[in-house]
């Protein structure tokens, strides 16, 4: 098997991040690649919905579960609860696996769990030709290195000012991560008008602009999956040619 490829996906609430990160585990399964693992990390938990899977459980409940085992269990006896835990946290799908990270720490101290978490998401991720990360715009699975090096990270975002701002301050997060981002830039989503109408950004690439689609929208609302979009959506024909030119070229 190749080299694993890890693609994070980030941007504010609303940004349609998701969206683009379930137009790739698409595109990718319908290339043949594989296989794949989607990771859902933003706490609202929505990939699988979009994707139209079921998690059957989370990494967080998990990890409480084991922050609260007794001290008296052996070392041995908690890593094989929580690895055979995050086993059965993920989700097979027809071409791709899910696995969702769920809801954020509580102020109770996480340090050992989530170094345990580490070293299986390591393990894990090993496994796949692809991972596809879900990321709040915080990015906070990604700032506690609860996985790999990232070799591309999208920045999802609006064509406004407000948009840029907020690609600006993610882009900004992503050089303070203390995990290797190899190569980082925006996609301008949902956007209306002809090519180059964006806000201008400071050092930061664009790697591609997804027109406004009312049939992405209409999905959505209707509460169908991104397999029920059409194959000619603008949107995601928008996303396949960034696949292609910045996924795929490598494999």
């Amino acid at each position: 098997m190749s080299m694993t490829r890890t693609i994070a996906i980030s941007g504010k609430g609303g940004s349609g991040k998701t969206t683009v990160a379930a137009m790739i585990v698409r595109l990718l399964r319908e290339q043949g690649a594989g296989p794949i693992l989607a990771v859902d990390a933003d706490a609202n938990s929505c990939l699988g919905l979009t994707l139209g899977v079921e998690p059957a459980g989370t990494i967080a409940e998990i990890r409480e579960d084991a922050r609260k085992k007794s001290p008296s269990s052996s070392g041995v006896d908690k890593l094989r609860a929580f690895e055979l835990g995050i086993q059965q946290a993920i989700t097979e799908a027809s071409g791709f696996d899910l696995l969702t990270m769920g809801r954020p720490e509580g102020p109770a101290c996480y340090c050992a769990v989530n170094n345990l978490l580490r070293q299986f998401l390591d393990k894990l991720s090993s496994q796949y030709q692809f991972v596809i990360i879900d990321n709040e715009a915080g990015m906070e699975h990604l700032s506690r290195r609860t996985t790999n090096n990232v070799d591309l990270l999208y920045i999802v975002t609006e064509a406004t000012s407000l948009g840029a701002l907020s690609a600006q301050r993610i882009f900004a997060l992503a050089k303070q991560l203390p995990i290797v981002v190899k190569e980082a830039g925006v996609i301008w989503n949902k956007v209306e008008g002809a090519a180059g109408c964006e806000p201008r950004l400071d050092d930061v690439e664009t790697l591609g602009r997804v027109p406004m689609d009312q049939s992405v929208l209409d999905a959505s609302i209707q509460g169908r999956t991104i397999f029920d979009l059409d194959p000619h959506s603008p949107a995601l024909l928008a996303v396949r040619r960034m696949t292609e030119q910045k996924i795929m070229v490598r494999f």
